[in-house]
């Protein structure tokens, strides 16, 4: 299982340099999407640029002109981006056909989305689907549960990640339970008084 490390709501400045100390720390480093709507494609490029190491993952969390925005989210120097389950059909299909041409990865966030809908997007096989919690929800996730009925509901999806409020004890959990190929954490580490030492802990945590 990989590790996802969001940076969301922090100035442009402060995130480049911790986007830069965690280079080669996490699996994957993703730019918010807060930086985006606040700074737009700069972010992009001023983040790619201090992670030799790292995948970069922007969160889009696109909805419509899908080959638009996924052709400058690459161009910029993003390796993975998102595009929103409730999108259209043709919105998702037109960011996987630029993810397949650019030889790069399409996310799709889950946030909200029914089963009704998942089931018809099952053939973008190379795609990662994405549960995701929302952080204004008041109830608390329960991850492994989380993935266990989605792994149930759906077994032909082969790629899965999740995301919402994950602390270590579920993220070690989500590896003991073999499922999810990125669990996505947020303030635990990149609020953590050491973010380095928070990202070693769940680095360890889940590659036991």
């Amino acid at each position: 299982m990989k590790l996802q490390t969001a940076i969301d709501r922090v100035s442009l400045e402060d995130a480049v340099e911790l986007a830069g100390k965690l280079d080669g720390q996490t699996d994957i480093l993703e730019i918010g999407t807060s930086l985006i709507k606040d700074y737009g494609n700069r972010a992009i490029e001023e983040i790619r640029a201090v992670l030799p190491k790292t995948e970069l993952l922007v969160d889009l969390k696109t909805i419509d002109e899908g080959a638009y925005e996924f052709r400058q989210g690459y161009r910029y120097g993003g390796d993975i981006l998102t595009v929103m389950g409730a999108a259209s059909y043709d919105t998702l299909k037109a960011c996987y056909e630029v993810a397949q041409e650019q030889e790069k990865t399409m996310m799709i966030d889950l946030l909200e989305v029914g089963d009704e809908k998942v089931a018809q997007l099952t053939d973008f096989e190379e795609a990662i689907f994405a549960l995701h919690h929302s952080i204004d929800r008041k109830d608390k996730l329960d991850a492994v549960a989380s993935v266990a009925a989605f792994h149930e509901k759906f077994p032909t999806i082969k790629r899965l990640a999740i995301a919402g409020g994950i602390d270590l004890e579920q993220a070690k959990g989500l590896a003991q339970q073999g499922l999810t190929e990125i669990v996505i954490v947020g303030s635990k580490i990149a609020k953590a008084d050491d973010p380095q030492q928070a990202v070693r802990e769940f680095m360890e945590g889940i590659h036991l």
